[in-house]
């Protein structure tokens, strides 16, 4: 029980793990996207600023501690030092008695203003210049001219106040306030970078945490987090590079209008007509299978499934079946998924009589057997789904079901079962009990990691044999395609393609050879 606990807390850490490499990938991506928002965002604070803030003016008065001499009559007496200290000390004395509401009524009376004394002292700043024994006074306005009378009337009022309340001190007026040109504030500049400087942390703090929490699987990387099984294959997106979708892979709503545009596609998608290195994705699938069976396994059972719908695992049965079709290996593909069955679509069968028709009453298995050819050569048979049944996970758990599989492992060399998605419904898992191995197909930038993560555990919880993990609609712009699919798969392209047409140049010229031949 601790050990699974460990697991459970192992796995946990490895989900929340943070990718540095991955955020920064995605804030690169999106940088145009950062650059367009901090834009906006200055654009936004500085037409506020201008339309919503009133500018606001400053006038100053600047004044003298004196406290270097004491006068008696006609004779002075310098004092030290010491005394200058306390000078710079009285500057804090002089600012209360400034705030203080009987010098700022005096002040409000000389200046002839309408204000309260608590008005006057939210416009007023004071403090020392340098940490001398300058201080200044600041008073801020909407009004310049207001600001400017203020700040001449406290430089006419407080140095006398000063000198009646401390005696032996003084302030002198070093500097009047004059009238400011331009207001203090707002700083449109400041404010316009300031918002930009917003725009971008939050721009960057929104896509860091999308990236974070996003638990799409993009990469081989995402996979090994989810579970420890290996990727057998890594199969390209053989209907397009937008990763949108494609009804021929089974995605999205099968009734839309676009089902017909994508069923055009078929050729390119299924059997000889697929891109070279799809194809030697499948082979290589194909090669993996064969060495993950021990010889006692005279006639393996795959089963192939998915987490989700639209993961493309349909397709990687059909080519799968395709491939091993093409060792001279006797093939079946069943499908299994009663629900949504779609191997009637992707190939030239009949959905009935299949496979529910043969649980429901067909005493004969070779009545639903369908042979099916991909080109002139190379052929595999199928067992559709048949009609849909109300019951189809009673059926796929009968003894029934059971006998025919036993059965027809005397037959073929390879049976393959198109399973349903195993995260939405539990048919798969008592399909799974009757194979060999599970193929779990994965769609990247579609399943996420949760889910794969649950599938895993569905199939373990059964003890299910899971072989591997089958990348499915890799882009070109990740993985080894990036690197090999413009130079060494290119090349090895080429030259299939020409073996290809050697190949059938001489194949039928042997054919109008012979034809002669017998003629004579």
């Amino acid at each position: 029980m601790k050990d699974q606990m460990n697991d459970k807390k192992s796995f946990t850490t490895d989900i929340v793990e943070i990718d540095i490499g991955r955020v920064w990938k995605a804030i690169w991506k999106r940088i145009w996207l950062i650059g367009i928002v901090s834009v906006l965002c200055s654009v936004i604070v500085a037409v506020s600023t201008f339309f919503l803030i009133t500018p606001k003016y400053e006038s100053s008065a600047m004044f003298y501690v004196n406290n270097s001499s004491l006068s008696v009559g006609d004779t002075s007496f310098s004092i030290t030092q010491g005394d200058i200290s306390a000078a710079k000390s009285l500057v804090d004395t002089y600012i209360t008695i400034l705030t203080s509401r009987s010098c700022l009524n005096d002040v409000i009376d000389y200046a002839s203003v309408d204000m309260s004394d608590e008005d006057l002292r939210s416009m007023i700043s004071a403090g020392a210049v340098n940490s001398t024994e300058i201080f200044e006074v600041t008073v801020t306005s909407t009004d310049p001219k207001e600001a400017k009378e203020l700040a001449n009337a406290i430089a006419y009022i407080l140095p006398k106040r000063i000198s009646s309340i401390v005696e032996g001190t003084s302030a002198n007026i070093v500097d009047y306030a004059i009238e400011s040109p331009s207001p203090c504030s707002p700083n449109y500049v400041n404010n316009a970078i300031i918002g930009f400087i917003i725009g971008f942390v939050i721009s960057v703090a929104i896509i860091i945490l999308r990236e974070i929490f996003d638990v799409t699987i993009r990469d081989d990387e995402d996979i090994n987090r989810c579970c420890e099984y290996p990727i057998l294959a890594s199969v390209p997106d053989m209907i397009n590079q937008s990763h949108s979708g494609g009804e021929y892979y089974g995605y999205g709503n099968k009734s839309s209008g676009k089902h017909k545009s994508y069923v055009s596609k078929k050729e390119a998608v299924i059997g000889k007509n697929i891109s070279f290195v799809a194809s030697e994705a499948y082979k290589l699938l194909r090669t993996k299978l064969q060495f993950s069976f021990v010889d006692e396994v005279v006639c393996p059972v795959i089963g192939v499934s998915s987490a989700l719908a639209g993961e493309g695992k349909s397709l990687s049965s059909v080519n799968l079946a395709y491939s091993l079709a093409q060792l001279d290996k006797r093939v079946l593909l069943i499908d299994c998924d009663m629900r949504r069955p779609s191997l009637s679509t992707k190939l030239t069968i009949n959905k009935s009589p299949g496979l529910s028709n043969y649980l429901t009453g067909h005493e004969d298995i070779s009545a639903v057997v369908q042979p099916c050819s991909l080109d002139e050569e190379k052929s595999f048979d199928v067992i559709s789904s048949g009609d849909n049944p109300p019951n189809p996970i009673e059926l796929l758990s009968s003894s029934k079901m059971a006998r025919v599989i036993t059965k027809l492992k005397d037959a073929y060399d390879y049976i393959i079962l198109d399973l349903p998605p195993v995260g939405e419904v539990s048919d798969a898992m008592v399909a799974a009990k009757l194979t060999d191995g599970i193929l779990l197909v994965v769609r990247q930038d579609y399943c996420n990691s949760v889910a794969l993560s649950s599938a895993v555990s569905q199939f373990e919880f059964i003890e299910g044999r899971i072989l591997g993990v089958v990348l499915n609609c890799v882009g070109e712009s990740s993985g080894k395609y990036s690197r090999y699919g413009k130079g060494y798969y290119s090349k090895y392209s080429k030259y299939s393609k020409s073996y290809a047409n050697a190949y059938a140049k001489a194949s039928k010229k042997a054919n109008e050879n012979s034809k002669q031949y017998n003629r004579r």
